[in-house]
């Protein structure tokens, strides 16, 4: 099998994900993911195409991730996961959708607009 190459994005992170046979091995930026996210439910994240397609333990992965935060750099390796093992075998398709997992998340950051605190939140206001 050759190395399959996916991207997945939320918010402003990017995950570029390199998935081949193996053991089960997750390296996230040269260290274990379970080093790289401490979080129990971040690690269940990545672990969730696996478990859904009955993969575990079979491939591989090696992730380069930046920009955004933790949540987002992990949500955005599990759209990139999900993408490759549709490109492995296109029936795991429609167990990965019924979870959501084969949907880019759309929703960004609003920008910030001039003469306001922030996105929607106004300075305040003095009638006096």
């Amino acid at each position: 099998m050759e190395v399959i190459h996916t991207i997945g994005r939320r918010k402003t992170s990017t995950a570029r994900i390199y998935l081949s046979a193996g053991k089960g091995n997750v390296t996230v930026n040269r260290k274990d993911y379970k080093d790289f996210f401490a979080s129990a439910v971040q690690q269940e994240k990545i672990d969730q195409p696996f478990n859904l397609t009955e993969t575990a333990g079979q491939y591989d992965v090696t992730v380069n991730v930046n920009g955004g935060g933790t949540t987002g750099q992990v949500e955005a390796i599990r759209l990139a996961i999900s993408r490759a093992l549709v490109k492995i075998d296109s029936e795991y398709k429609p167990a990965l959708k019924a979870e959501g997992l084969m949907t880019r998340d759309p929703r960004m950051v609003e920008r910030k607009k001039p003469g306001q605190k922030k996105a929607r939140k106004k300075f305040q206001f003095s009638k006096r």
